[in-house]
């Protein structure tokens, strides 16, 4: 599976199917609300590949860790999974770089009235940047596996901040409105 975004459909099927709508989400409107996306092609040797370099020092990532989401190797895997789904945000960028699997990352698009659901398809090579204050969401898709690099500048900070009142007010989430009401 390469990278693609789409609407998605509202029905209310498992969050892992992929809810695919015919409307496709152009690169844009991702630039737009401040989404990046990268290609390695290199996952197995990804701390030498030049875009991965380039991207790190670019943005001052000195921090990554590695996380693996399956059934049998995620403890509390069922619970982690409803936490991930719940629309959130971070005080910093989640920054995520896949080597095995695939799954969704979902954004809202915020140009709309009814904030429609985004959903990003990403597997093997892709890096994404959710920026800090962009409320989204995450699953696996119907593989059940992903294998994801995080990368964090500084201390991790890794705390979602669920979507709420308290939490449109955050000074992350208000930047974050402002910047992209701006382009």
């Amino acid at each position: 599976m390469g990278f693609s975004a789409w609407y998605m459909d509202d029905l209310p099927e498992n969050q892992k199917s992929p809810h695919r709508t015919e409307e496709t989400v152009p690169i844009s409107v991702l630039e737009h609300l401040q989404v990046q996306h990268y290609t390695i092609t290199d996952t197995d040797n990804y701390e030498n590949d030049p875009v991965y370099k380039r991207f790190v020092e670019a943005n001052g990532y000195d921090y990554n860790d590695v996380i693996e989401i399956r059934p049998d190797l995620l403890e509390n895997y069922e619970a982690k999974m409803v936490t991930f789904f719940k629309e959130h945000i971070h005080t910093d960028d989640e920054v995520r770089l896949i080597v095995k699997g695939s799954g969704y990352f979902d954004v809202r698009d915020s140009r709309y009235p009814t904030n429609r659901w985004i959903r990003m398809a990403v597997g093997e090579g892709d890096a994404i940047v959710l920026p800090a204050g962009c409320y989204h969401r995450f699953t696996v898709d119907d593989n059940d596996y992903i294998k994801a690099v995080r990368l964090f500048k500084g201390v991790p900070i890794w705390t979602p901040h669920n979507m709420s009142a308290t939490t449109d007010n955050m000074e992350e989430r208000v930047s974050y409105v402002r910047r992209v009401s701006l382009v």
